[in-house]
């Protein structure tokens, strides 16, 4: 084996180390926000729970302000493709509606401690944490609101409006998801069989609440875009 191949192998098995030790760190503090939050949580406590030391830490993060940053974009991400799949298959409205309520409960049950850091974090204490969210559902309403004028019910529609709806349904989806939280967490302790598909219940009409909005809406009309200051 010559020392390039050496070389590149000694690099390749270094950045395998440092993805797991960041991995281990990112899924130590997730657990470890399932009873508290980013603001309460210090670096010892991390790197003890993902079996590494402080100075570990602090090759991958500066702070947990970080930390709790890279899980905001992690959290995202994976909803933000279910969204985008979603609003580009083909159906009328009432599909379009079951299958995004559907998406969004099995969402929350395959990824609960992503949705509650998210629920917790988005009105916590950790000023940075809070603007990352706040910028990452800026990004998703951005996508959701170019999605939308892609569809014909949106023709004619003004950039205001649309982004104003865009921002409406990333509310909508963001409430309903925490709420799904709530209510299979309650499902699991026994406290209140059947408030999930209440939820479900509720998200739908909520959903057709802002389809029959949208078909309404005075498109074009002087002073419809709300959201122009």
């Amino acid at each position: 084996m010559s020392h390039i191949e050496r070389s590149g192998r000694g690099t390749g098995a270094r950045q395998a180390q440092k993805q797991q030790s960041r991995r281990a760190l990112l899924d130590a503090g997730l657990g470890l926000l399932a009873d508290q939050n980013l603001a309460s949580l210090g670096v010892r406590e991390v790197t003890r729970a993902a079996g590494l030391s402080p100075a570990a830490f602090y090759r991958h993060f500066p702070d947990l302000a970080a930390l709790g940053v890279a899980l905001v974009e992690e959290s995202l991400a994976s909803l933000h493709v279910l969204v985008r799949a979603l609003l580009a298959e083909p159906g009328d409205a009432e599909e379009l509606i079951d299958r995004t309520v559907d998406v969004i409960g099995a969402h929350v049950r395959d990824h609960r401690p992503h949705v509650r850091f998210l629920a917790r974090e988005r009105h916590g204490g950790v000023r940075q944490v809070r603007e990352a969210i706040d910028a990452e559902l800026g990004r998703f309403a951005a996508e959701v609101g170019t999605a939308l004028a892609l569809q014909p019910v949106s023709r004619g529609w003004r950039e205001p409006d649309l982004r104003m709806l865009a921002e409406l349904y990333v509310d909508h989806v963001v409430s309903t998801a925490a709420a799904f939280l709530e209510a299979q967490e309650a499902e699991v302790r026994a406290s209140d069989p059947g408030r999930e598909r209440r939820v479900a219940a509720t998200a739908r009409l909520q959903l057709r609440l802002i389809g029959i909005g949208r078909r309404h809406w005075p498109v074009g009309a002087p002073g419809a875009g709300a959201s122009e200051g």
